[in-house]
């Protein structure tokens, strides 16, 4: 009896552990599952549907109050950014200022449902009803910056899709651009989408453009047009305005006076005379380095002279530039003297021929002023150069007396006058001495 009681309580041990050990090794084990767990996601984690349809109906709605009252419009834009999201619609939004509604490509409304009247396109086609426009945008933007870049976007856009609108929709969106384009608004760089083929085969980028420059040259000046198409290349590229077999400086020229741009055309004809001077330059210097000799240089040059009419005193002036350009120079200044003089000694003959008209004359030794000065380690070599001219007729004695009393220029003047005062002392009296004898002769 005892030994079956001893015998059961074993047992009842035994499987006490053994579950009590499972129970243990189970607890340890047991991963956590997601399993009927709901996790709420924060704001910023979701990603919210691009959907511009709301949005362009509060703006729709909201210039549809204001009317054609572009101060109230302003106003109302400028609250609308707190409430509804700018950043994100920001393509949306321009297009309902601009036409009404949301654009499709190529240039139609995608929805005529949701349109308001009261935009850019049904205005009146008149100046000061775009200057007021310009404002609205003006006001946009300064006050929500991070809408810059969207808004010349924007307009890069309009002008793809000028086919797509009307000749008077066109001209509004001409005369807007052109005064943003004066107040900086936006960079002239929009105006490369002018140049797609699909707007330019069929004159439409033409016109666009003489609408666009009147309205800013109106606003600004010729200069101030000049200096922002250079500051993204586009001073270069207006020809491309016309189809390939119009691209000419005579159809351009023609055109636009025709127009009324006189201005705009003058400038396109320098910015021409400046590219053809560069290929000059750039082709006298490639003969320079091959070593091409005197008598091929000048027929070159004056054959090139008669076709783009270039005067003497602008070729010696390139003439300057390719000679001291086609070599590399010594960058110590005790050499580079001493180098100078032979190098241009070689190439006097070149300048010579060039140098035929007192004006020529001065106006090289205008150039080297200018070189000397702006390469410092030619400021004392500027004498010695001049004087090696002197004696190869390159420069007459009435040149450098005449650059010596007025006609030289800011740049070192009194450095380069000190170092040219004992050659024109010795000058003005071997003049003096020459008078003299012609007066015992007479």
């Amino acid at each position: 009896m005892f030994r079956v009681s001893e015998f059961l309580r074993s047992i009842t041990v035994f499987y006490l552990h053994t579950f009590r050990v499972s129970f243990m090794n189970n607890q340890k084990q047991q991963k956590p599952t997601l399993t009927g767990q709901r996790f709420k996601t924060r704001k910023r984690d979701e990603k919210e549907r691009f959907d511009p349809t709301q949005f362009q109906e509060s703006i729709v709605h909201g210039l549809n109050q204001t009317g054609s009252d572009l101060e109230a419009v302003a106003k109302f834009l400028d609250a609308s950014g707190a409430k509804l999201d700018y950043r994100r619609y920001a393509e949306t939004l321009f297009d309902i200022l601009v036409a009404g509604g949301m654009l499709a490509p190529g240039g139609s409304i995608s929805d005529d449902l949701t349109r308001t009247e009261f935009c850019l396109f049904t205005a009146q086609e008149d100046l000061e009803t775009m200057q007021a426009y310009a404002q609205v945008f003006n006001k946009l933007i300064r006050r929500y910056k991070y809408l810059e870049k969207g808004f010349e976007e924007e307009i890069k856009k309009l002008l793809l899709f000028l086919k797509g609108f009307t000749e008077s929709e066109r001209n509004k969106l001409a005369m807007l651009t052109g005064i943003l384009l004066a107040n900086g608004n936006i960079s002239a760089a929009v105006i490369g989408s002018l140049f797609n083929e699909n707007v330019v085969k069929e004159g439409v980028s033409a016109a666009f453009a003489v609408k666009l420059f009147k309205s800013w040259i109106y606003e600004r000046d010729i200069n101030a047009v000049a200096i922002a198409l250079r500051k993204v290349g586009m001073d270069n590229r207006l020809m491309e305005l016309f189809p390939a077999n119009k691209r000419s400086c005579e159809h351009f020229s023609k055109y636009f006076t025709d127009a009324g741009l006189k201005e705009l055309s003058d400038f396109a004809r320098n910015q021409e005379a400046i590219g053809s001077r560069k290929e000059l330059q750039k082709e006298l210097q490639e003969m320079m380095g091959r070593g091409d000799n005197f008598k091929e240089i000048i027929a070159y040059v004056r054959e090139e002279m008669k076709k783009t009419n270039i005067s003497e005193q602008l070729m010696i002036g390139i003439i300057w530039s390719s000679v001291m350009s086609c070599v590399e120079w010594n960058k110590k200044e005790e050499l580079v003297c001493e180098q100078a003089i032979k190098h241009l000694k070689q190439y006097s003959p070149l300048l010579k021929a060039f140098t035929s008209q007192g004006a020529s004359e001065v106006l090289l030794l205008v150039k080297i002023q200018e070189y000397c000065y702006d390469n410092i380690h030619f400021m004392k070599a500027f004498q010695k150069v001049v004087v090696l001219l002197y004696k190869a007729d390159v420069l007459s004695e009435e040149a450098i007396l005449k650059w010596y009393a007025d006609a030289h220029v800011a740049k070192g003047k009194s450095v380069f006058l000190e170092q040219m005062k004992k050659f024109v002392e010795w000058l003005k009296n071997a003049e003096e001495e020459s008078e003299s004898e012609e007066e015992e002769e007479n």
